[in-house]
């Protein structure tokens, strides 16, 4: 009897568990699915390097396997609207994409900053030029996330502040993109491979700084990236790929595993 009666209580409290996760769960998709959702930013949220492109982004690359599309796919928001392009700057951002941006704009997504340093120069200096030219061109872009950025940033976000200052807005960084004495035997030397990742973190902490002072969040991927760089065995990065844009960007992998879970952590 006693045993019956530890059972029936057993039952009732995991009923109860079940039916207050499953409430909760229906909760958050009813609240998601009540959000007006605008993607702004560079490649790393259009999705280059993920293939499936829309075909009338053209040059933008805007994918569907990139976060904002998997985010909405899975959310089913009330509106959605993906203007992150391929290549762009934070001028790009407040000229070109704020279009859908609005007072009734609920949730915003955003990377952007690693072209204004000169992500693709950077990248492009370490792999045919010398060691010390590529440490050059580091610290040259190390130099500018420092002093220059953080006003382009500033721009930016009050921009989006000021068509939808009610909205939620996720910043979110950059991975690291070596594995530091990983499976790559030629090709950059660590030293190379070390202050590429440290200038990404650089970039990284300086997004965060200006996102939390505009209140914003920020969304870490160097977590979900971890083990997944170049020079690992399961990387969610391409190293250098054809077509060659798509060099030193997430795959189809890198966004859905990477990106996705930092992003939906955030909203």
């Amino acid at each position: 009897m006693k045993l019956s009666r530890f059972a029936a209580l057993s039952s009732t409290l995991l009923l109860g568990a079940v039916l207050a996760f499953t409430g909760a769960g229906q909760a958050q998709a009813a609240e998601n699915a009540a959000l007006d959702y605008v993607a702004l930013g560079d490649s790393y949220s259009s999705g280059l390097g993920s293939g499936s492109y829309d075909s009338g982004s053209g040059d933008c690359k805007r994918s569907s396997k990139a976060y904002p599309s998997l985010w909405a796919a899975a959310n089913s928001p009330s509106s959605f609207a993906f203007t992150a392009c391929s290549g762009a700057r934070t001028g790009d951002v407040t000229g070109g994409q704020l279009g859908p941006v609005n007072s009734g704009t609920d949730l915003v997504s955003i990377t952007v900053g690693g072209n204004d340093a000169g992500f693709a120069d950077v990248m492009t200096t370490c792999v045919l030029q010398s060691e010390a030219s590529c440490v050059a061109r580091v610290n040259q872009a190390r130099s500018y996330v420092t002093n220059t950025l953080p006003g382009q940033l500033d721009s930016v976000y009050n921009a989006i502040s000021a068509k939808a200052p009610a909205a939620k807005v996720v910043v979110i960084g950059y991975p690291r993109f070596y594995k530091l004495n990983g499976s790559c035997l030629v090709g950059m030397t660590e030293t190379e491979r070390g202050a590429i990742n440290g200038a990404a973190d650089h970039l990284n902490d300086l997004l965060a700084k200006r996102a939390a002072d505009h209140g914003y969040s920020f969304a870490d991927v160097t977590g979900p990236f971890t083990g997944h760089e170049i020079c690992s065995s399961a990387s969610w990065l391409h190293s250098v790929s054809f077509p060659i844009g798509e060099s030193y960007h997430p795959t189809a992998q890198g966004q859905s595993g990477g990106y996705l879970p930092a992003f939906s952590s955030a909203v």
